[in-house]
Parts: structure tokens; C-alpha cells; sequence
């Protein structure tokens, strides 16, 4: 009997050291000393170049699946089947991000992307990147940089997530299981090769550039509505055309927006980058009723950016879209519905190009980049950190990596934020609600672009992270008597780091900014 507990005591142990390595493995430094500060400033007109590049980044579906109960969801105890398309015997589920778990994909509507464009000034060359996905981590984004050869010359690369909520998940949360991690390793390194290999494609492809910069700040405002009080919108679109100096082609163009490319909602099986997909198809190839040509494309390579999508912004169910030539209404999540808003989208965009506000010729790039380390306070993804399901590193005892950036192109300014933004806190109107977990007036003022100093004014969300929602902190509400007269809760801050997340990244983007504009 002694032998027998001594055994089973040993087994025990190696089974606990075992946990405690696993777990370490989960939590450690991916990037030990990765630090991505930098400060350029070049307030020295030079001739800009630009090139752009679009690499599909849209995975494999070899198995598609019969949902007999509708509930998109697969479930085998209740009668659900798949048809074994590559033949292994088992179900191969791609786990699409954004609303539940164990959402298989069923086959592919339209390809995802990674959509590059550089900017150049003779000095300085910035890679922005758009990658149809739910969001890319900093470690990843890292693990991305580390694969583009020196001798492409980049100063510094943004991976912007337009965060369609009809791609493949590429941060873990939405695999089978609440607890399974739904990121598939091999499509993960697939869609990081893409990525790098379009960054090279754009280098090759520079070419001298004119800027052409349009916008239309309320012509969107129908598109999306903000389900979250204080209703505060970031409807504005922002647009960059890159014409080649030498032949007056065009090379490329970058729009901003902000929304949730979610229009499809959650019985959506099919792969999709959602309505970004229907505004790059528009803006590049032109605006079609059947197949009428009702507006030409302007060519070249489309390049997506959500803006601020916190709060929330979406084109949710109850909100109906018209299509811009036929009148018909659509309310219901279909593809017909996102085509609508992608049509409406592209003709605002391509009518503001005709009339651009500004030719940029010759300007100097100047950037501020920093580094942050911010604390998990969100109880379920600290559990989600250490079980690997949320993939991944610390930088110590549940804090992590993140970094924003901060630039201007002549009169463009730009701020990344690495996560999904209130609009309160970039546009202005954060408040104080009555019900508030904590009795403090609004922290983050001024709004951001109130301290942006150039004409135009471009926020890039999910960029080179996906840390959740950025709640101001005035209006932070998880606990009873609920803010603006609620039953519960609001959504936000079950996906948010904690209520420190939205005064740190105001606080130093404040301080960026600072930087980038002083004399």
C-alpha cells in the first residue's frame, strides 16, 4: 500500500510540474526586449512615392457540413453531418470569428485579404497593411516583421484587422469550445507569409506618386448605428488616392471607415470579408445595377481601414439598407444587404474623389511610435492567456505587449489604436451617466482628434493589436444601478482589458501627439 501512494504521489508531482510548465510556456515573453519606440521627424518636403499589393490570405475549407437544426452551430448529437471533403476521415472545422463558438465555416463567398500600401519620402518608408481578419496580435505582428527582408527598406509596418466578423479565427476565442483555441497553426503561418509577401510586392511596385485626399464626413451616417449610449458615430469616410506622377494611373487607394464589418450577423456560414469586400469591388472595378455600369472604378488596389468601431458601431439587424439604384430595402442579414451598404459606400467615395480636397506632391514623413505594457484585469482573459485559448504572450505577471503609432504625411495625420475605439473618445462626447461603477468625470478629453494638428485627420483601429474594447473610464458599467436607465449590463467591458485600458491609450497618444506636432 506504501508503494502504491508513493507512486501515485509521484505521478501527481509530474503531472503538476507538467501543468506549471505548460502554463509558463502559455504566459511567457514571446518577444523578450521587443520594443518598437521610434521617433522620425522630417518636416522637409520630398517626393512621395507609393505602391500597393493584395495578397488573398483566404483559407482552405475542405469540409463542408449539413446544419439541420439551423442554429449555426455543429452540432453531431443532434443530427448534424459533414461531407469528408479532403478524405482524413474526421471533420476539419475552419472556426469563424466574431459572435459564438463552434461556427464551422461552410464554403467561401468572396476571398480574404491582405492589402498593402507603402509610403515612401526618400527617407522613411511605412508599410500600412489591411488584413481581413477578426484582429492580429502583437506577437504576431512582430512574428510578421521579422519575416520581411531588411533590404525592403521598411521604417515601420502597420497591420491593421478590418475586424470582419466572417473570417477565420486568428486569436483562439472562437473555437469549438469556450475553451479550445480556434486559431488553425497552418493557416496562422500561411496568412503571416501572405502578409509579408505583400509588403515586398508593394516595395516592388513603388512608384512616384501624387496624394489626391477626399472626404465625405456625413454622407455614411445611415450606414451604421451606435447600439451603445452616448450615441457618438465615426461616419466619416477618409480617402487617399495614389496616382503615379509619370503616367497618371492609379495605383492604389485607402479608405477609412468606421464600423463593424458584421452586416452579414451570425448565421452567416460563408467565408467573407463582409462589406468591405462590396466597397474595394466598387471603388476599384466600379458601382454596377445588374450589370449596368452605374459608376467607374478608379483601378488599382483598394486598401479597406476601420476607424473607430468601439461603442458600438455596426449595421445591425434593425438597421435597413436601400439599395442606391433599384429601392429595394433590405433588413435581414444577407450578402444582397451588404452589397447594398458596399454600393453606397463606393459611390460616396468615388463621387468625393471627383472633387478631392487637396494634391499632395512633395512631403516629409514624420513618425512617434511606442511601446505599452497593459494590464489584464478581465478575469476571463487572464484564464483565457494561461489555458492558451487567448494565443498569446506576457511581459510579466498578466500584463501585455501592445504599441500605437503616430505619423503625418504633410496635412494627413494618423493614429493607430490597437483595439476597438469608443468614438466618444476620438470624436469627443465621453460622459459621466448616472450608475457609472466609478464616480469620475470624463478622463479621456480632449477628444483625439481635437489634438490631431493636420487637416485630415485618419484613425487606423486594430492596429498591430486586438487588446478588445477601449471603454472610456467615466462611462465603465459592469455593476448595478446600470447607466441611462438599463436593466443590465451594456456590452463593452466583458471584451475589454479593464477600465484602465481607454485613460492609458488616451493618455499617451496624448503625449504622442505632443511629439509628432512640437516645433
Amino acid at each position: 500500500m506504501k508503494r502504491f501512494f508513493k507512486v501515485l504521489g509521484i505521478i501527481l508531482l509530474v503531472v503538476f510540474v507538467g501543468f506549471l510548465a505548460w502554463f509558463y510556456a502559455n504566459l511567457k515573453d514571446r518577444n523578450p526586449g521587443y520594443k518598437a519606440d521610434m521617433k522620425i521627424v522630417s518636416e522637409k518636403p520630398s517626393q512621395l512615392s507609393a505602391g500597393f499589393a493584395a495578397f488573398p490570405v483566404t483559407p482552405a475549407v475542405p469540409d463542408r457540413w449539413v446544419d439541420k437544426d439551423g442554429n449555426a452551430e455543429y452540432e453531431p448529437e443532434k443530427g448534424d453531418t459533414f461531407t469528408d471533403g479532403n478524405g482524413n476521415g474526421v471533420f476539419d472545422p475552419v472556426c469563424i470569428a466574431g459572435f459564438g463558438n463552434n461556427r464551422p465555416a461552410n464554403g467561401i463567398h468572396d476571398d480574404l485579404w491582405a492589402r498593402t500600401m507603402i509610403i515612401d519620402d526618400g527617407k522613411s518608408r511605412i508599410a500600412i497593411v489591411s488584413l481581413d481578419a477578426i484582429g492580429f496580435m502583437n506577437d504576431d505582428v512582430i512574428d510578421v516583421r521579422k519575416r520581411i527582408p531588411s533590404d525592403a527598406g521598411i521604417t515601420y509596418t502597420i497591420i491593421s484587422s478590418t475586424h470582419t466578423h466572417e473570417g477565420p479565427d486568428l486569436i483562439g476565442l472562437w473555437g469549438v469550445s469556450p475553451y479550445h483555441c480556434g486559431i488553425n497553426k497552418a493557416h496562422m503561418e500561411y496568412v503571416k507569409n501572405q502578409i509579408a509577401k505583400s509588403i515586398q510586392a508593394a516595395v516592388k511596385n513603388l512608384r512616384p506618386t501624387l496624394l489626391e485626399i477626399s472626404q465625405d464626413l456625413h454622407g455614411a451616417d445611415s450606414l451604421a448605428i451606435d447600439t451603445r449610449k452616448p450615441v457618438v458615430m465615426d461616419s466619416g469616410l477618409r480617402i487617399i488616392k495614389a496616382i503615379d506622377k509619370e503616367n497618371g494611373k492609379t495605383l492604389g487607394s485607402l479608405i477609412s471607415w468606421g464600423d463593424h464589418p458584421e452586416t452579414l450577423w451570425s448565421d452567416n456560414l460563408l467565408l467573407s470579408s463582409d462589406f468591405p469586400h462590396f466597397v474595394r469591388e466598387g471603388v476599384e472595378k466600379g458601382v454596377f445595377n445588374g450589370d449596368q455600369l452605374m459608376k467607374p472604378g478608379i483601378g488599382g488596389v483598394a486598401v479597406y481601414i476601420s476607424a473607430s468601431v468601439g461603442g458600438l458601431m455596426t449595421t445591425h439587424p434593425r438597421l435597413t439598407i436601400k439599395d442606391p439604384f433599384t429601392g429595394q430595402r433590405f433588413k435581414e442579414p444577407t450578402f444582397e444587404k451588404a452589397a447594398a451598404q458596399g454600393k453606397q459606400l463606393s459611390l460616396l467615395v468615388l463621387n468625393a474623389m471627383d472633387h478631392p480636397a487637396q494634391i499632395i506632391d512633395t512631403a516629409g514623413i514624420s513618425l512617434v511610435v511606442r511601446t505599452l505594457y497593459m494590464p489584464i484585469a478581465n478575469t476571463m482573459f487572464q484564464l483565457g492567456t494561461t489555458l492558451s485559448v487567448l494565443d498569446r504572450g506576457t511581459t510579466g505577471w498578466m500584463k501585455m505587449r501592445s504599441e500605437m503609432a503616430v505619423f503625418k504625411i504633410g496635412p494627413l495625420e494618423f493614429a493607430t489604436v490597437p483595439g476597438e475605439v469608443y468614438p466618444e473618445i476620438i470624436n469627443g462626447g465621453v460622459e459621466a451617466p448616472e450608475g457609472q461603477d466609478y464616480k469620475i468625470q470624463p478622463v479621456e478629453v480632449p477628444a483625439v482628434r481635437d489634438m490631431m494638428k493636420g487637416k485630415y485627420k485618419f484613425i487606423f483601429g486594430l492596429a498591430n493589436d486586438e487588446i478588445g474594447y477601449i471603454v472610456p473610464k467615466s462611462q465603465w458599467d459592469e455593476k448595478a444601478p446600470f447607466t441611462y436607465g438599463k436593466d443590465g449590463a451594456p456590452y463593452g467591458e466583458e471584451n475589454s482589458l479593464g477600465p484602465e485600458t481607454a485613460p492609458t491609450i488616451h493618455r499617451n497618444l496624448k503625449e504622442m501627439l505632443g511629439e509628432l506636432n512640437e516645433k
